[in-house]
C-alpha cells in the first residue's frame, strides 16, 4: 500500500507542476483533465502525508522512551499512547480511499419513481418520496428537473422522472433503487387498519453521448399532443415525443415543456441512460458478481425498505437498519442510511480484498 501511495504522490507533485505550463494553461480541455486527474488522487495523498507526519511523530515519541529523564520518558509515553491509535486510523481510512472507485459516482441521476400495489395509497407515497429526495437534494445543493410526471386523480404521482444535477449525485443515491414500502392508515381508512403499499425507485447514472452512441436508424421518433395540465397548448400542438430505440425496444415519453425540441433533448438524456443501466446490467451479470452479495443486487423487483409510519419507523432490510425517526427521513434527511449503506458497501469491499492483500 505504502509504495502504491508514493508512486500516487508523485503523480500528484507532476499533475500539480504541469498547471504552470502554458500548452496547458490555454488548452481548456487538457486543463479540465488534469484538473480531473489532480481531484481524483487528492484526498489519499492529503491523508498519506497526514499519515507521514503522524508516523514521524511516533518514532520520535518512541525513540525518547530511552531517554534517562524520567520526565521526558512519561511525556513520550503519552504521545505514544495518542499516536498509535491515530496511525491504525489513518491506515484504515487509506484502505478505504485506494478501493476501486466506481466509474458513474461522479455522474449525474435519472431518477425514475413509479406507483406500485396499493392503488391511490400508492400514488400519494410516490409524491411523498418525489419530495423526499427533492428535499435531500435541497440540502446537497443539488438542481432537480421534472422530465415526465403522470399525476393521479388525487394528486399523487403514478410516475415521476427527474434529472438530478450535482456533485457526485450517483455515489449518493445508487443504492436507492429497489420496491420501497409503506405502512400507514390511509386517509380514506374508516376502520384504522394499516395498509401496505409499495412503489418502485430507479436510479440511473445520466449517460454523456460518448457513453453511449446512438445511430439515427435505430430510433423512432413519434410526436403527439400532449395532455394533463397546460393551457391552450394542450391536444392542440404536437409538442409531446415518443422516442423508441428499435434495437432494444426501449420507449420513452416526454411531454414536459412545450417545446417539441426540448422534449426531445430530455427523452434523448433519458434514453441514453436507459441504455447505458442496460450495459452496466449486462457487464455486472458477467463479471461484478461481488455487488450482489454486497448490498444487494439493486434489482427492482427486490424490497429494499419499509417506512412504517404509526411507528415512525424506517427499516433498510439489506443491511438490517432500523430507524425510529421517519418523519425526519420523510423531510429529506436521508444521510444517516446513506451513510450506513456506504460503510457496509466499503466493509464488503475489503473483505473481498483481503485475501489479495494477503
Amino acid at each position: 500500500m505504502i509504495d502504491r501511495l508514493e508512486q500516487m504522490e508523485q503523480h500528484y507533485v507532476e499533475l500539480q507542476s504541469q498547471f504552470a505550463l502554458p500548452e496547458i494553461l490555454n488548452d481548456h480541455e487538457k486543463y479540465q483533465k488534469a484538473a480531473r486527474a489532480l481531484h481524483e488522487i487528492e484526498a489519499p495523498v492529503e491523508k498519506f502525508r497526514e499519515l507521514k507526519q503522524v508516523q514521524k511523530n511516533l518514532d520520535e515519541a518512541q525513540a525518547m522512551l530511552a531517554d534517562s529523564d524520567e520526565d521526558l520518558r512519561a511525556m513520550a509515553q503519552e504521545e505514544v499512547a495518542a499516536l498509535e491509535p491515530r496511525v491504525q486510523a489513518l491506515e484504515e481510512e487509506l484502505k478505504i480511499l485506494l478501493l476501486p472507485q466506481d466509474p458513474n459516482d461522479e455522474k449525474n441521476i435519472v431518477l425514475e419513481i413509479r406507483a406500485g400495489t396499493g392503488g391511490d395509497e400508492a400514488t400519494l407515497f410516490a409524491e411523498e418520496i418525489f419530495r423526499m429526495y427533492t428535499r435531500f437534494a435541497e440540502q446537497k445543493h443539488w438542481k432537480v428537473e421534472v422530465l415526465s410526471l403522470s399525476e393521479s386523480g388525487i394528486g399523487g404521482y403514478k410516475e415521476v422522472i427527474a434529472i438530478v444535477e450535482g456533485e457526485r449525485v450517483y455515489s449518493q443515491l445508487k443504492w436507492e433503487s429497489g420496491v420501497h414500502r409503506v405502512q400507514r392508515v390511509p386517509a380514506t381508512e374508516t376502520q384504522g387498519r394499516v395498509h401496505t403499499s409499495a412503489i418502485t425507485v430507479a436510479v440511473l447514472p445520466e449517460a454523456e453521448e460518448v457513453d453511449v452512441k446512438i445511430e439515427p436508424k435505430d430510433i423512432r421518433i413519434d410526436t403527439f399532443c400532449s395532455s394533463g395540465p397546460g393551457g391552450q397548448s394542450v391536444n392542440t400542438t404536437y409538442s409531446a415525443v415518443r422516442i423508441t430505440h428499435l434495437p432494444t425496444n426501449t420507449v420513452v415519453s416526454c411531454q414536459d415543456e412545450k417545446s417539441q425540441i426540448k422534449n426531445r433533448e430530455k427523452g434523448m438524456r433519458v434514453l441514453r441512460s436507459r441504455l447505458y443501466e442496460m450495459e452496466m446490467e449486462k457487464q455486472h451479470a458477467e463479471l461484478d458478481k461481488e455487488r450482489r452479495s454486497m448490498v444487494g443486487s439493486g434489482d427492482r423487483s427486490e424490497k429494499i425498505r419499509t417506512y412504517n409510519f404509526p411507528q415512525n419507523r424506517v427499516t433498510d432490510h439489506r443491511i438490517g437498519l432500523t430507524l425510529h425517526q421517519l418523519d425526519l427521513v420523510m423531510d429529506g434527511r436521508l444521510q444517516p442510511i446513506v451513510d450506513a449503506l456506504m460503510a457496509h458497501y466499503q466493509a464488503e469491499q475489503l473483505k473481498a480484498d483481503a485475501p489479495e492483500a494477503a
